[in-house]
């Protein structure tokens, strides 16, 4: 993955996101699955973000994507969780009385990036005598 740029910033963001149905339900199979793969798959991109994978298995979601800095993970996760929820609801009626609401208010999320943490201590370290 490039570096992107805004006007005043070089970015390289990355996040694995996870989040479950409620209670941990099977319920991401068949046809709920495949829209579910649809919804973030255009989902993504209108939050300014590249999804680089995505793997929907019946009781949770993996989610890799490259993402700007102007949404803090919290965002990305309230908006892809918000929304694929009020869809999937409305296009699958039987979700509604199988779950209270489709997602744990919990999720699971980790950052990737280019370097290592050790790569830019000593980095950082180095610039001391500079």
């Amino acid at each position: 993955m490039d570096n992107e740029r805004t006007q005043h910033a070089v970015y390289n963001i990355t996040y694995h996101f996870v989040w479950t149905p409620k209670y941990r339900r099977a319920v991401l199979e068949g046809a709920v699955a495949d829209r579910c793969v649809e919804l973030l798959r255009e989902l993504v991109p209108a939050l300014g973000g590249e999804l680089i994978e995505l793997v929907v298995r019946p009781d949770h979601v993996h989610l890799f994507g490259h993402f700007p800095p102007s949404l803090a993970p919290y965002q990305i996760a309230h908006r892809l969780k918000g929304a694929t929820s009020h869809a999937l609801r409305k296009e699958f009626p039987a979700l509604k009385s199988r779950l209270p609401s489709l997602w744990t208010h919990s999720y699971c999320i980790g950052t990737t990036g280019a370097v290592s943490s050790e790569t830019v201590r000593k980095y950082i370290e180095a610039q001391k005598g500079v």
